[in-house]
């Protein structure tokens, strides 16, 4: 799942376009393009990877169905799923997949996927488990929030909540062992664990009983390409259909 709910709901004004534009219609050299939303988890996937190694980009910020940005994205990608990155005649989707093609095409000191192919299962491994387990049955809970009373499903809310609970315990574990998601380096999977268990300690309380899943978060947070992502989301807080809360 590329996009999350907030970028449908939130306009703003942004600039930019007409310049853009301009430099497309002169044939100048253009740089990486992110459609994106700044509060959407997935979003800030693809940014913490983007700021661990400074790589310069042209923000076409989702600003609502309307904005320029997303008429845009619709005719790369019929889905309107976000984040989507363009570069050159090149569109990538998929946050995971964004992350690998910057690693082959932008390469930087911060390797994010190992060369060695047993740590870079390794890596793989926690993403599809950070996405899958913790991002899925979060957004499961906030989208039934957002439901009318009648269209609710209850059910689904609490097999969420187990699976978020089932979850915890089993990272718990795991981080027992380690300082980021697949080892002793921030790798893909602390990109999307950042965000992915930000939001869900929101939606679903981590809990005293799983403290190295609390240290876990907390070094996220005090990563500084993560501390950006977060800040830049502060505006939109107030669109967290279950209540957003001062900390973090």
């Amino acid at each position: 799942m590329a996009s999350s709910i907030w970028g449908a709901v939130v306009r703003r004004e942004r600039s930019g376009v007409p310049e853009a534009a301009a430099r497309r219609r002169q044939g100048s050299p253009m740089a990486l393009q992110l459609f994106f939303h700044p509060f959407s988890s997935y979003c800030q996937k693809a940014l913490v990877a983007l700021y661990e190694n400074a790589i310069p980009f042209e923000a076409r910020l989702l600003d609502g169905p309307d904005c320029p940005a997303s008429r845009e994205l619709a005719g790369l990608w019929p889905m309107k799923r976000f984040p989507v990155l363009v570069d050159g005649d090149r569109t990538v989707i998929e946050a995971s997949c964004i992350i690998e093609y910057l690693g082959l095409s932008r390469p930087g000191p911060v390797r994010l996927i190992p060369d060695d192919p047993q740590a870079a299962l390794e890596v793989r491994t926690m993403d599809r488990f950070f996405d899958n387990y913790v991002a899925t049955p979060q957004q499961k809970i906030v989208f039934d929030a957002l439901r009318p009373e009648g269209s609710r499903d209850p059910y689904g809310v609490v097999q969420a909540r187990e699976m978020l609970d089932t979850a915890y315990a089993w990272l718990d574990k795991v981080m027992a062992q380690r300082e980021w998601a697949a080892g002793d380096r921030f790798s893909l999977a602390d990109c999307g664990a950042a965000p992915f268990l930000f939001y869900a300690d929101w939606t679903h309380a981590i809990g005293e009983a799983h403290p190295h899943v609390i240290a876990y978060r907390r070094r996220l947070l005090a990563r500084p390409s993560f501390a950006r992502a977060v800040n830049e989301a502060r505006p939109y807080r107030g669109f967290f259909p279950l209540g957003a809360p001062d900390r973090d």
